[in-house]
């Protein structure tokens, strides 16, 4: 009978430190994690309505009234945005929707990126932007934290890490035990807000509730961090020049990514972008495409130097059946391409298409079908992420998670602030037995080897631990 007591007070025991070594990492979690994903979660928040926020803010450039009138040719319009502005085209965005104005990437003779809005109707130049100048794209980076170098944006993977971390130890704690009646703190609030109770079963139950949504949003944010995301990149995405078996053709590639060229998807960063393979000289490529019924002679007049036109290109890009809000890159030199990209909501026509700039024909033309199964997990958890994927119903979830974190970061300070002694930062008591928190460490580290740079501050973490939060506290006399 002794034993059997004895047993039981030891088994309690190594249940208080285990606990004990959870409420310390989850603490530590929270520490790291929690100033972040408040930014994170008011500017993701944001970024789920970009299409509506940048509509209203800049709709004086944005948009147009519709008129019955043809819309004038791209490069009548681009003539338009060079006559205001002079300079380099870089990029030719046609119009959306009926309503919506061209824009002309340039590169001014300063060397500064602008976008210029022109009235596709009567080629009046409405206005002109920093390249990715407007109210969404500010918001986007600093939800990267991308205003500040490769080093912050680097935290924003760290801070990823331990938000998985905060809501599997947030999980252990909040798991029902014995002492909480009628589902007190596990899936209802108690007490009032003047009293700790509340906001210790308002943060749990709110943390519950959105703990899988969190995470979900943890590990879809990593394919955009600086360290982890880029290197699984490469390693998924870097073979065959970046496209699969079937879409690259063996035709001539330069070196440069499309990375390089301007914002792309996930899985085509490390694609590279092909090169045309005539010479200028009005002929095309020896496959017949440049002449009779080829797309160059169908669709417009080649330039004077043997090359289709951007008004060819662009009939070319519609004829293949590109989404509306595609955007086109024109060629870069002699072995340049015309490049058309766009990525919208709906995954399944999300595609980048290449055409040789003297005879018009297709180089590689690639779509979400061929991407690779991580290229497409991963994107379809982007789209989802970004509030894309299930339309208006998707946005709004992605709202309420946002709301969620926001009051779960609230509620642990107001936590913290209540229950945090005098003169101390509050720090969870250490587990009596240290080979409970060398367990948990244990665990931990697994986590940080899947994510290198999560797995070097766990380690900065582990020796402030141990040097500064690690020391008894001294008794009283």
């Amino acid at each position: 009978m002794t034993d059997v007591t004895l047993s039981s007070g030891e088994s309690a025991r190594r249940s208080s430190d285990v606990y004990r070594a959870v409420w310390r990492w989850h603490f530590y979690a929270g520490l790291i994690a929690l100033p972040f994903l408040i930014l994170l979660a008011v500017t993701g928040a944001l970024y789920l309505f970009r299409d509506e926020i940048d509509g209203f803010v800049h709709r004086d450039v944005k948009s147009v009234a519709v008129r019955a009138s043809t819309p004038r040719a791209p490069s009548v319009l681009v003539d338009a945005a060079l006559a205001v502005h002079p300079g380099t085209v870089t990029k030719y965005v046609p119009p959306a929707d009926p309503a919506a104005s061209a824009e002309v990437g340039l590169r001014t003779p300063a060397g500064e990126k602008i976008s210029v809005f022109v009235d596709p109707y009567d080629g009046r130049v409405l206005g002109a932007l920093p390249d990715k100048g407007t109210v969404i794209w500010v918001v986007r980076r600093l939800h990267s934290l991308s205003y500040f170098g490769p080093v912050a944006n680097g935290v924003i993977e760290i801070v990823g890490g331990w938000t998985i971390l905060l809501v599997g130890t947030g999980v252990y704690l909040w798991w029902p035990r014995r002492g909480r009646p009628n589902g007190g703190g596990v899936v209802s609030v108690r007490g009032k807000p003047r009293q700790r109770v509340f906001w210790r079963d308002l943060h749990a139950v709110a943390g519950i509730v959105a703990g899988v949504f969190i995470v979900f949003l943890a590990v879809t944010g990593m394919p955009w961090s600086v360290f982890w995301g880029s290197y699984v990149n490469q390693w998924a995405n870097g073979a065959n020049y970046g496209y699969p078996a079937g879409v690259y053709v063996g035709v001539p590639m330069s070196e440069q990514r499309m990375s390089q060229a301007g914002p792309t998807a996930w899985s085509l960063e490390q694609a590279r972008i092909p090169q045309s393979s005539g010479h200028g000289d009005g002929h095309g490529d020896g496959h017949g495409e440049g002449h009779g019924e080829g797309p160059g002679e169908e669709q417009g007049a080649p330039a004077g130097d043997g090359a289709i036109t951007l008004d060819a290109a662009v009939a070319i890009f519609d004829r293949l059946g590109l989404a509306k809000g595609y955007a086109v890159s024109p060629p870069s030199g002699p072995t340049g391409v015309y490049t058309a990209s766009v990525y919208p909501d709906d995954l399944s026509r999300q595609r980048v298409v290449h055409l040789d700039q003297y005879s018009g024909k297709p180089l590689i033309d690639m779509s979400y079908a061929d991407y690779g199964p991580l290229g497409k997990s991963l994107e379809w958890g982007i789209n989802v992420h970004m509030g894309q994927e299930f339309g208006l119903a998707n946005q709004l979830v992605m709202l309420a998670v946002c709301a969620a974190i926001v009051l779960m970061s609230v509620s642990a300070a107001v936590m913290w602030w209540k229950r945090r002694p005098d003169g101390s930062l509050g720090v969870p008591p250490p587990p009596r037995d240290r080979a409970a928190l060398r367990g948990v460490t244990v665990i931990l580290a697994v986590g940080g080897i899947v994510f290198p740079l999560v797995g070097a501050s766990l380690v900065a973490m582990l020796l402030l631990d141990r040097l500064v939060f690690g020391k008894p506290r001294r008794k009283a006399a």
